[in-house]
């Protein structure tokens, strides 16, 4: 019988430096647990379960804005079996009322490995598109269970009693996006992991990408940022030609795979064994490349047989210990023009410790950031100052002003009427009375992001362009805003913020004014 409050082993395999664990992911699957194709998923997670290999086994969440099977109902039996399980848990399905409901029954039923995502945009599905929620991120579902794992304070009943909850026991984890384009999206993705790992991230797991180098700078940038004490695991997807295929026409959000790599898997596709030795060799080497680079361990995706696991183990146990150092010279599939943070090693083709780009410390603008730095941009900035800094210029009037009004949530009539109009015209404001505009480079979150980040960027932009619409990510575009000025690296200097709905409809000015927003009270906290 396993102990449902204390099986916390992950946390002790990934601390341990002198083996590299494997962890495997486990796609759930649509239908009942008698599904002819959810039986099959079953046996390989039996196989997964009973593998002195295997270290923990990961499950998806609704991957690729899919609906599935929860992924309890894969975990239980592995779980109960004694392996490590990992859940994933994504934002785009529930609220935060859903979201601790489910963390409440993950922890009551002894899974305490989660690994926190915002989530892909749902996809066509029953009767159409699903609504997606997005309430909260991955930033603020961390902070939730950080939270939780201290033992949330609730109020309750009329009398407003204050009750401390039991602490749970979550081992969080978050994903990196480090394989980005530009640098105004590559940048905000190191921003926004900083502040996983603040709200409570306890180990990473990079994106699915194909780049050495890339792999590298994502330990460097942990090192120069003085994070490097958290626990890196390298994710391997194991390719096939169709799925190059789908990776390269950038089907997948977040996900990159170059003409030149997509060449090479489409010939090899046209082998005899349909390239299952190169593909399982290439997935051998890239995990080589982790463990070599210093690495805490490896994940397995895209496999869905076990002999196919311990093909690809077997492989990269036979290799030298310095073989990682050639491979890593050959799967250096960057695209020309890419920004990378660090300067690049001629000899090893990797990053260069602690030489930053160059370019990029000089402050240089890169070929976005100037369009991005508009009149409006500037004349936002102006009002802003002069009306929504606690206690200084105009605020203090207009918040005597908002106190007498007969609604003091929407303020007077005439600047209800002023505020409506100028937001929608200038920002396509929502009305969502708890404003992010300042926060994001006044560029809005509602109107402009499609699943409302207001925390730092999505991982699934597409060379820059929203994962659903074809615009330009606002977060890149705040980042030029912002580096323009100098001040890039404050561009997450608000985060965590979790906007309150229940101020939805009211006025953001007055809220703002009265102290009821969440920007108010950042405010007030950093003036005290």
């Amino acid at each position: 019988m396993i102990d449902l409050r204390s099986n916390l082993r992950l946390k002790e395999i990934l601390s341990e430096t002198d083996r590299f664990p494997i962890g495997v992911e486990l796609v759930s699957t649509r239908g009942t647990m008698t599904q002819t194709q959810t039986l099959k998923t079953r046996s390989f997670s039996a196989d997964l379960t009973h593998s002195p290999r295997v270290a923990w086994v990961s499950i998806t969440d609704n991957a690729g804005g899919n609906p599935q099977l929860a992924p309890i109902a894969l975990g239980t039996p592995i779980l109960y079996a004694g392996k490590e399980v990992v859940i994933h848990l994504t934002c785009k399905d529930m609220n935060r009322y859903a979201l601790e409901s489910q963390l409440w029954l993950l922890a009551s039923q002894g899974f305490h490995n989660i690994l926190a995502l915002t989530g892909d945009y749902p996809i066509e599905s029953f009767a159409g598109r699903a609504k997606p929620v997005f309430d909260i991120d991955s930033v603020a579902l961390l902070t939730m269970m950080e939270k939780m794992n201290e033992g949330l304070e609730v109020t309750s009943g009329s009398a407003k009693t204050q009750t401390t909850l039991d602490a749970t026991h979550f081992f969080a984890g978050a994903v990196a996006s480090n394989f980005k384009f530009h640098e105004n999206t590559l940048l905000p993705q190191y921003y926004k992991l900083e502040k996983k790992i603040k709200s409570g991230a306890k180990f990473i797991i990079n994106q699915i990408g194909f780049d050495s180098r890339k792999g590298h700078e994502l330990l460097e940038y942990l090192r120069l940022r003085q994070l490097d004490h958290l626990p890196v695991i390298g994710n391997v997807y194991v390719l096939s030609p169709f799925v190059a295929r789908l990776f390269n026409q950038m089907k997948i959000p977040g996900v990159i795979l170059t003409d030149e790599l997509n060449g090479i898997c489409q010939k090899q596709g046209a082998s005899p064994d349909k390239g299952k030795r190169f593909f399982h060799e290439f997935a051998a080497k890239q995990l080589a490349i982790y463990r070599g680079l210093g690495y805490r361990a490896g994940y397995l995706g895209g496999v869905h047989s076990y002999a196919a696991i311990e093909e690809i183990l077997e492989l990269e146990k036979s290799f030298a210990s310095d073989d990682w150092k050639l491979f890593a010279r050959e799967i250096l599939f960057s695209r020309p023009g890419e920004f990378f943070l660090f300067e690049q090693d001629k000899d090893t083709g990797l990053s260069r410790p602690g030489e930053v780009n160059r370019e990029w410390k000089k402050g240089l603008p890169e070929r976005h950031t100037n369009k991005n730095v508009t009149l409006g941009y500037h004349l936002s900035k102006h009002v802003h100052s002069l009306m929504f800094e606690k206690g200084k210029g105009l605020a203090p009037l207009a918040e005597k002003i908002c106190q007498k009004a007969k609604d003091p949530g929407q303020g007077p009539p005439w600047m209800r009427f002023i505020e409506h109009l100028s937001k929608s015209v200038l920002f396509s404001c929502q009305d969502c009375g708890d404003c992010s505009l300042g926060e994001t480079a006044f560029l809005c979150p509602e109107s402009q992001c499609a699943k409302n980040q207001r925390n730092g960027p999505c991982g699934g932009t597409r060379d820059g362009k929203c994962e659903v619409f074809d615009y330009e990510c606002i977060w890149a575009r705040a980042y030029d805003r912002m580096k323009y000025e100098g001040k890039s690296e404050q561009l997450l200097d608000h985060a965590p913020v979790i906007q309150n709905q229940g101020l939805r409809g009211t006025s953001s000015w007055a809220n703002f004014w009265l102290g009821k927003d969440h920007a108010s009270k950042k405010s007030a906290a950093k003036s005290s």
